[in-house]
Order: C-alpha cells, then structure tokens, then sequence
C-alpha cells in the first residue's frame, strides 16, 4: 500500500465563525440565567409554598456557585482540554436546568441552581479562551463582538423573557427553556471544535482554590442578601464580610508565591491586564444595574407591565446588536483606550441623561436612554476584552478569561448592592425632606389639599370622604416623588463610576493593529 493510499485525508479548517457562533450561543444561555429568574421569584415563591425573601436564594445560590467556579476554569480547561471541559459544562448545565424546571421544593430548587451555577461559570471563561485561539490578532475585534452580543444583550433579555414566561406559561419554563438550546449546541460544539489538548503537568493550586471560594462566595452573598437582611445589624453579614475580608488578605501572599497560582496576582498587577480588569468590573456595574433597575423603576412607578417594561430595554439590546458589529470594525483601526474612554463617556451621558426622570416622561424616554447605554457598552466590552489578551502568552489566555468574567460578575453584584442602598436609603432621606413640607401650617400644603379635595367633592365625595381621599393623595405623590429622587441619586452615582472608567482607560498601552500580537515570555 502507497504512502499516499494510506494517509488519512486531511480534515477541512472549521469556519472560525461557526465556532464563534456556537461559543455565544452557549455564553447567550449562562449569561441569561443570570437576570431571568428575577421576575420569576414571586411565582416561585407561591408555587413552592415559600416567602419571597426565601426565594430570594435562588438568585443568590447561583451568583456564589457560579463565582466559586470561575477562577478555577483556566486549570480545568487545561487540564481536561477545553473541549472535554466545555462540553462537560455546558451538559452539567442543561440537565441542571431541567431540572430546576421540575423541581418540587425550595431545597431541590437551590441544590439544582448551585449544580447550574457550577457548570455556568465554567463555560463563559473557556468560551472566550477558544474565541481568542481560533482568530488571528487582526480578527480578535470581530469575534468578540459577536460574543460581546451575547454577554451584553442577554441580561437584557433575561427579565423580559422570565416575565413573560411566567405571565403566560410558568416560571418551570424559566429554566426547561435551556434543554432544547443546550443540547443543540452540545452537539455543534462536539462537531465544530476540535480538541488542542497538551498533556502537561500542572498542579492544583487547592489552598488558593479554597481561599478565593471563600473569598468571593462570601462576598457575593454579602452584597446580594446585605439590603435585605439590614446590612451590619445583621451578625450573619457581618461574619460573612469578615470571611471574604480575611480571605483576600491571606489570598494574595498565597498566590504571589505559588509556581502555578489559581489566579495570577502578577497578571492583575500589570499596569495592561489590571486596567483591563477593573474597567470590565466598572462595566458590569453599570450592565447590570441598569438592567435590573429600569425595569423596576418603570413598574414600581409608572404602572409598566412586565412585558412593557421589557420592551423598553429593547431597543437598546437592538442598538447593541448594530454597534457591535460596527465596534468590531473599528477595533482593527483605533487604539482600544480611546474606543474604550468614548464608550464610558456614552455611558455617562446616558446616566445623566437619566436624571431627568420625572412623572411626565413615557415609554421612549426609557427606550431611548437605554439606546444611548446599548450604543456605549459595545465600546467598552470589545475593546476591552480584545487588549486584556494583548501581550500575553497562550498559556495565560484561560486565566485571563477566568478573571475577566469573575471582574464583570463581581463588579455587576458590586454595582446591583451599590444601587440598592444608596436606592433605599436616599427613599428614606427624601421621604422625611418632603414630609416636612406636608404640615397644617405649609401654603403650599394648604394649596394642594384645596385643589384635591374640590377634586374629590367633584368626583361625588363627601365633605369628609374628600378631605380624607385628598390627604391620601398627597401622602401618595410624596411618595412617589421620593421614590423617582432615590432614582435619580442612583443614576448619579453610575454616572460617576462610568467616568471614573475614562482615566483608566487612557492608561492603557497602545496596541499593534490589524497585526500579530506580541508573546510574552
């Protein structure tokens, strides 16, 4: 038999496209169970014979799984092969999910959404690593704008898709949703990806696994369970503060004297990497905040729907879609730490734009504040991600994706919890402010009781019916009105964390473009 005879034909170079498209589809999946069973949690509750505030931890649950696991991707993938690794997550994934769809308890719920929480913070790192493998340095822009679609749009569509599905189906359907998706894209993903597996030895770095689970566990369950459990009143936060502050501290010798540290405190401190991670906190601050807030802010005080509160958060996801495309393009012509700088002054300017808010406004307010977000996002998650990776060697790329998505994640909780206080307690300041001009003595009190009561005795009222139905109403709007103030505070307070982002930006070093990065050694 001739050699040529017994050679096995070659195999044909997979698309790179396809891979990219299949990764953000499974990144689309994760990043979404992130938002979307936040509006579920009532019908949960209810369903499973629960309080609200025990339900709560179905959030909570998956946000500390998922930032346990994250820092440990980059050994996993190397170790296993990112292939085996990611396959394997995205699996764990999809029958977690299923079975949170038919769970029958509040205790199988939990256990099934830590299991979930485990294999989502898993994929999205590993996802990226692969992305930044399969395209040359002058593609690299174009393919995270692809995957950029999915980590920014989905929070977006999270609460508008649990919303509805809950509405009019059920909220089991908030999780059953990622069976079919996930075992669709584990069988391209087994199709299209090949496996660039090198046998190499590598330790586990189990003590550092141990303090950063600790440390960002206790963490997330701080700033998600902080509000609702009052903060340092509560003995329980206060230990679990002290646990992550301990933590950390005992992290970071630790990890600067290991051969093969868990996370790589070196990498974080480079004057590159480090920008690039603390901008990708600050931009998850502001993706997350937003999200999770103009939709509460939307029904809690201007009677919105879910549905119709969604629906205004999409048209910026719309204007996201077109701007990655359009990012993409110019990262091969711009120096990142400008694209990035104009991004978060976007950003800014949405926020302030916010600030306006008033019980005038309508529906293409929101919509149109949130077109300006949907605008500015992509030009910071792009560019960031693409010069995070610059200068590296390719042994540090799972890494680096691992501590990007653990800034984003974090730095969304940091951005959430810092909205809900200064949300809650500005209600509080502004409520006791206003309530100081809603006495006997105040004109313009006097003023405004007249004109409700007439109102009142108009509608057909009594006398004192109208009187009491006018104290009413003024009790109501100063409600209201400290309620849209408390707002406007929050949006003051994204606004500066976005330009805070500028000067960062402007630290980085200038990129080679549309050429080969350079390898560090």
């Amino acid at each position: 038999m001739s050699a040529a005879t017994a050679a096995a034909p070659a195999k044909a170079p997979v698309n790179p496209w396809l891979i990219a498209v299949v990764v953000a589809v499974a990144a689309f999946m994760e990043v979404l169970d992130t938002t979307i069973a936040n509006v579920a949690l009532r019908y949960i509750a209810g369903s499973l014979g629960v309080s609200e505030d025990e339900s709560s931890w179905v959030v909570t649950t998956y946000l500390v799984a998922n930032a346990i696991i994250v820092v440990a991707s980059g050994y996993l993938a190397r170790r296993l092969g990112r292939k085996k690794f990611f396959i394997a997550c995205l699996g764990l994934f999809t029958v977690s999910s299923v079975a949170c769809g038919f769970a029958t308890s509040l205790d199988e719920l939990l256990l099934f959404r830590i299991f979930q929480g485990f294999a989502g913070g898993g994929m999205v790192p590993v996802a990226q690593s692969i992305l930044a493998d399969s395209f040359p340095q002058e593609k690299r822009g174009q393919a995270f704008a692809l995957f950029g679609v999915a980590v920014v749009v989905a929070p977006v569509v999270g609460p508008t898709l649990g919303g509805w599905l809950s509405d009019n189906w059920s909220w089991h359907w908030c999780f059953l949703i990622n069976g079919p998706v996930g075992l669709a894209a584990m069988a391209m993903i087994s199709a299209l990806i090949e496996e660039k597996y090198e046998k190499v030895e590598l330790r586990f770095d189990a003590i550092g696994f141990a303090l950063v689970a600790v440390a960002l566990g206790a963490l997330e369950i701080v700033l998600d369970r902080g509000q609702v459990d009052d903060w340092f009143d509560s003995s329980f936060i206060v230990w679990a503060s002290a646990l992550s502050a301990l933590s950390f501290v005992l992290l970071i010798p630790w990890e600067m004297n290991q051969r093969q540290p868990l996370v790589d405190m070196r990498m974080i401190a480079t004057r590159q990497f480090g920008a690039c991670f603390v901008v990708m906190a600050a931009t998850g601050a502001i993706l997350l905040a937003t999200t999770n807030f103009l939709p509460q802010l939307t029904q809690e005080d201007f009677g919105y729907t879910a549905t119709w509160a969604g629906l205004a958060l999409s048209p910026g996801g719309l204007v996201t879609v077109g701007a990655m495309v359009a990012v993409g393009q110019l990262s091969q012509r711009v120096q990142p730490k400008y694209l990035i700088a104009v991004g978060a002054g976007i950003c800014a300017a949405s926020m302030y734009w916010l600030t306006d808010v008033n019980p005038d406004i309508g529906f293409w307010f929101f919509a149109k504040t949130r077109m300006l977000i949907g605008l500015g996002l992509p030009l910071i998650f792009i560019p960031i991600t693409a010069a995070s990776y610059y200068g590296l060697k390719k042994s540090q790329t799972d890494n680096a994706s691992a501590l990007l998505n653990a800034a984003r994640n974090t730095g969304g909780s940091i951005g959430v919890s810092l909205a809900n206080n200064v949300l809650a307690h500005r209600e509080q300041f502004h409520q006791s402010r206003l309530s100081e001009a809603t006495v006997p003595s105040s004109i313009p009190f006097q003023h405004a009781m007249n004109q409700a009561t007439h109102f009142f005795a108009g509608a057909g009222a009594s006398p004192g019916d109208a009187k009491a139905q006018a104290f009413a109403w003024v009790g109501q709007q100063v409600s209201q009105q400290a309620s849209l103030l408390a707002y406007v505070d929050v949006f003051w307070v994204l606004m500066i964390m976005a330009l805070c982002a500028i000067p960062l930006a402007l630290a980085l070093r200038n990129v080679k473009l549309g050429g080969a990065a350079p390898v560090g050694h």
